[in-house]
């Protein structure tokens, strides 16, 4: 591999990647991320890159960057320069200008990590086959990669992870778990130790075991997992294990991906799957190696399916902030869904998702951004992913709650796209917030309607009954609950419809908070509408208590619905307190 031309060291190999975080039109937020994909530490790094004439960086964190003309130099801070074998590090910058970078160097080599000159890196393996599959083993088997120089060996990876490394192109796996999926694939290493790209993957089921699928008539009980849990909120996959959430749950969705230029695409891809996990954080006690192919969130979400074999992932893709970018991918749905459909079955994490959930928050309608791409966009979207993901795979969406005469729900077809998807999540929370900071103080996920609501159709009867009445299915709608709360500053009156001078002050934005600190910092001192609210000082807070969550549950039965879902699994106390209130109810 190519040594850094760095004066304090030479590592085996390095990359630096570029993302565009966002772009706001007349700027852009960009971001690099540094990787020690070497066997030796890096003890400092310089990134380097052109930007075309009119682009450029105007201000920059967690590194020092300078510019002369079109071109820009990033080094490292003091804190983080360096880097063990398998760490990376990442700083951003915002922009002016709509270019790319190009030309970009690494310490003075090529930002991809290069090769051995005059030595390319050896071919893909065929994808391996599978036999003598018993409660414990599997037998694989591959044809031969090639290279110019010759093949030294195979890693053999499981579940993204290498498990072997053997001369030969058999391997067999031994110490598995009866009843339990597996996913397999190859890499060739040359006699100059490069590695090339991974094999197809081979799904393997082991016989045996006593593991029953979830009953399909059983209700759905879906949490949210945020990616950008892993910062600042310092929630992982394990949590969901420590806490007996995974016990409680049938689906997770992972949130989010973005959807640009009419594709899907990876929202953060340090803690979707290059994060290193040590054996403490890990769901299996196994700490991740720095060669491991696939690492982060998608790795652990592997290890606990493997531990809780009911549970179904879905990769959600939008969201509130990244909705803007459906209106470009449903001018041509049929390759926006060919796009999504190669990204969930992208080898490095194949077998990982059940699924696809496109939160699309206002299609049709204004959100933080306005879409105008027609009411029937939305139904012609679902046909789209039905078509290309089969009946093999979950397609859901999460869909606004807005009741409202001429609201949301009116602006598209969602019953003519109830035909294609498994279930909607319907988003009855975030009625009402301090966005208006005056109030009145309302709670914002009323499960009916009550005396002196602010504006009528904003509660979750009336979302759902609406949707009924457009020809969906109570079978296909969950019910939203929010692991958080929203309140106001500066009130005075204990019931709800006071007067407010601005939101109330939250751990990480004013206005919400979760409720694993609002149980505590506000206790609930009522109830109105099927949801609590809580009056403390002079903050007044609404958000839900297993006790209404108790009985939105019973709603749920009542109404016949699919089940219930909730945004998102680190709001709730770290014993499941919430998770466990949905459970129980729908028992």
């Amino acid at each position: 591999m190519v040594g850094l031309a760095s004066p304090a060291e030479a590592a085996d190999a390095a990359t630096a990647t570029y993302t565009k975080a966002s772009d706001w039109g007349t700027g852009f937020e960009g971001k690099w991320t540094v990787k020690n994909t070497g066997t030796t530490s890096i003890s400092s790094w310089t990134v380097e890159w052109d930007f075309p004439s009119g682009t450029a960086v105007t201000s920059a964190w967690d590194a020092d960057v300078t510019g002369s003309a079109n071109h820009w130099t990033a080094k490292n801070k003091t804190w983080n320069g360096t880097l063990a074998p398998g760490a990376s590090v990442s700083f951003g910058f915002n922009g002016t200008g709509s270019g790319a970078p190009s030309g970009c160097k690494l310490n003075g080599a090529s930002c991809d990590g290069g090769s051995i000159p005059g030595d390319n890196p050896p071919s893909a393996p065929a994808t391996p086959s599978a036999d003598n599959i018993t409660d414990t083993s599997v037998r694989l088997s591959w044809s031969a990669a090639t290279d110019d120089k010759g093949i030294k060996n195979y890693d053999v990876l499981r579940d993204g992870a290498k498990v072997a490394t053997v001369t030969g192109t058999t391997y067999t796996n031994a110490g598995l778990t009866a009843g339990t999926d597996y996913s397999y694939t190859v890499r060739a290493r040359d006699t100059a130790d490069q590695t090339g790209p991974v094999s197809g993957a081979r799904a393997v089921r082991t016989t045996g075991g006593g593991t029953n699928p979830p009953d399909p008539g059983s209700k759905v009980k879906l949490g949210y997992f945020t990616e950008w849990g892993a910062y600042g909120r310092n929630y992982h996959v394990k949590n969901l294990d420590t806490s007996g959430s995974a016990t409680k749950i049938t689906h997770i969705n992972y949130a989010f991906g973005n959807v640009q230029g009419g594709k899907c695409t990876i929202g953060d891809a340090y803690p979707a799957y290059e994060k290193a996990y040590t054996a403490d954080q890990s769901v299996d006690g196994v700490a991740d190696t720095w060669d491991q192919p696939l690492r982060g969130n998608f790795n652990q979400l592997k290890k606990l399916k493997a531990k809780y074999p009911h549970i179904k992932v879905l990769w959600s893709f939008g969201g509130w902030t990244w909705s803007g970018g459906f209106g470009q991918a449903a001018a041509n749905p049929t390759a926006f869904a060919q796009s999504c459909h190669d990204l969930l079955n992208d080898p490095r994490w194949a077998g990982l998702f059940d699924g696809i959930d496109l939160d699309w928050e206002y299609p049709n309608a204004c959100g933080l951004s306005c879409d105008t791409s027609g009411a029937a966009a939305f139904k012609n979207m679902m046909q789209a992913m039905r078509a290309k993901f089969g009946t093999g795979k979950l397609v859901t969406a999460a869909i606004t709650a807005d009741a409202s005469s001429g609201g949301r729900i009116d602006a598209a077809d969602y019953g003519g796209g109830a035909q294609y998807v498994d279930f909607y999540n319907v988003m009855t929370y975030d009625f009402f917030g301090a966005w208006d900071a005056q109030g009145p103080t309302a709670p914002h996920s009323a499960l009916t309607s009550y005396s002196g609501i602010p504006k009528q159709g904003l509660y979750s009867d009336a979302a759902i009954q609406k949707l009924k009445g457009k020809g969906i299915p109570g079978s296909k709608l969950n019910l939203g609950i929010g692991f958080y709360g929203r309140g106001w500053t500066g009130v005075t009156q204990a019931a709800p419809g006071g007067s407010a001078t601005g939101p109330a002050p939250g751990k990480y934005e004013p206005g919400i908070d979760d409720y694993k600190e609002l149980k505590t910092r506000c206790p609930a001192t009522g109830t109105v509408a099927g949801t609590a609210y809580a009056h403390c000082g002079t903050q007044w807070w609404s958000y839900d208590t297993p006790s209404t969550i108790n009985s939105k549950m019973t709603y749920v039965k009542n109404q016949g619905l699919k089940g219930a879902f909730f945004w998102e699994f680190s709001g709730d106390t770290s014993n499941g307190e919430l998770a466990t209130a949905i459970s129980n109810g729908l028992q």
